[in-house]
């Protein structure tokens, strides 16, 4: 099968259509990872929290992303989890190494939260 570029979608179709993908996603995330639901209602608390705690808009803002971060690496850890298990349900040491590095990457997200929330705390 050879890929055409002409058949692609264009301007606020395509705009519309990645849209609707996007939110598809978002909502299977939400039914079906629980870390992803976890991390979403920590966004819900850190948001009026992030007012209580920092004085200025760029602190609230660095604070929330912080929490967005989080959640942003957990989509790339599911990601990858679901391309190795589409690839092969079969043990691996390189899919498990895959599943391990993106699970790393919220661990890191996690810390690099923590640390940012701790900072704004201390100031």
């Amino acid at each position: 099968m050879t890929f055409n570029r002409d058949n692609k979608h264009k301007g606020i179709i395509r705009v519309w259509l990645a849209t609707q993908n996007s939110f598809r996603g978002i909502a299977w995330l939400l039914k079906n990872e629980a870390a992803f639901k976890q991390e979403c209602l920590l966004l819900v608390v850190a948001i009026p929290l992030s007012i209580f705690i920092a004085d200025t808009l760029a602190l609230r803002a660095l604070l929330i992303f912080s929490i967005v971060f989080i959640i942003m690496m957990e989509i790339i850890n599911t990601a990858i989890e679901a391309v190795v298990d589409r690839i092969s349900l079969d043990i691996n040491p390189l899919s498990g190494l895959a599943k391990d590095l993106g699970s790393a990457l919220v661990t890191i997200a996690i810390i690099v939260a923590s640390c940012v929330w701790f900072v704004v705390l201390l100031c």
